[in-house]
This record gives C-alpha cells, sequence and structure tokens, in this order.
C-alpha cells in the first residue's frame, strides 16, 4: 500500500494563508473525518489564538482534540459509549506536544510579545500538532513530513517568509 503524501505542509500553508492555528489543522484533515472544509472552518474559528483569543490552550491542541472527537466517537446521542476513550485520545495527543514543547498554553508558547521570548512559533505549533494527527490518528496513512519544522521555509500568500 502506498502511503500518501503528509499534508503537514498544507497545514502550515494554510495557516500563512490566514487560518488560524486551529482551522489550519482542523481543515487539513477534516475530508478524512466526514466533514465538509467549511463546516470545520467555521466549527473551530472560536479555538484560535487558545481558545477566542484568550492564550490559554493552544488553538493546535484543540484542533487535535477535536480531530480525536471526530475519528474516535461512536455518535451515539441516546448512549454514548466514547466519551472516556476519546478523552484519552485527546490526553495523549495533547501530551506528545507538550513533551515537545513543555506546555500546551498559548501564552507560554508566544511568549510576552511572541518573537524575543516565544518557545514556538504558531506555524510552528501547526506542524507539530499536524505531525501528531498524523501519527496517531492515521497511522500508516501517510508518509513521515520531512519538511521544516518551523515558519520560517513556508511563505504567505504574498511570498514573503513569516
Amino acid at each position: 500500500m502506498k502511503l500518501e503524501k503528509s499534508r503537514v505542509e498544507l497545514a502550515a500553508k494554510r495557516h500563512a494563508g490566514g487560518y488560524n492555528c486551529c482551522q489550519a489543522v482542523v481543515c487539513t484533515y477534516c475530508d478524512l473525518l466526514g466533514m465538509d472544509e467549511v463546516t470545520a472552518f467555521r466549527a473551530s474559528e472560536g479555538f484560535g489564538l487558545g481558545i477566542a483569543g484568550m492564550q490559554e490552550t493552544c488553538g493546535s491542541v484543540c484542533a487535535m482534540v477535536f480531530l480525536a472527537g471526530l475519528r474516535n466517537s461512536d455518535a451515539n446521542l441516546q448512549k454514548p459509549a466514547t466519551k472516556l476513550a476519546t478523552f484519552a485520545l485527546g490526553r495523549q495527543m495533547a501530551e506528545s506536544f507538550a513533551e515537545k514543547n513543555s506546555t500546551v498554553a498559548c501564552k507560554v508558547l508566544r511568549g510576552t510579545d511572541g518573537v524575543t521570548d516565544r518557545l514556538r512559533s504558531c506555524r510552528g505549533c501547526v506542524i507539530d500538532c499536524a505531525r501528531i494527527v498524523e501519527e496517531t490518528l492515521f497511522p500508516g496513512k501517510f508518509a513521515a513530513y520531512e519538511g521544516p519544522e518551523d515558519e520560517s521555509p513556508i511563505s504567505n500568500q504574498k511570498g514573503t517568509s513569516l
């Protein structure tokens, strides 16, 4: 079976093109989980910049948990049985992110001004979370991502590096 090309760079390009961090990750994989991109874009909009701009949990981390629910939920409205398993899956993904970046808190990741004392750029968080999504929710589906680890080589729509 041939592996599909990683979509990590697509998530980063969506972020460079104006999607918030959560939207960039959710919209990159929503088609694989039964959701169209417009609905995914709308549903995930409020989670950007650390949930509604409050710089709490990183929006990219929220995206992973959002996708874990789409992937894992039994969608049984009368007798849901997958909540705890979905919580565990989302927690595992968030912990993978925290192992790499020391936190899931947007305010800590971004630092005081988003530049001088940041731990990780927003685009870097998108890249990390997209990688975790591919490895955790879609094992064996995608080829390993071998692109940049942060935003510098990924251009925005005007062609300048962010």
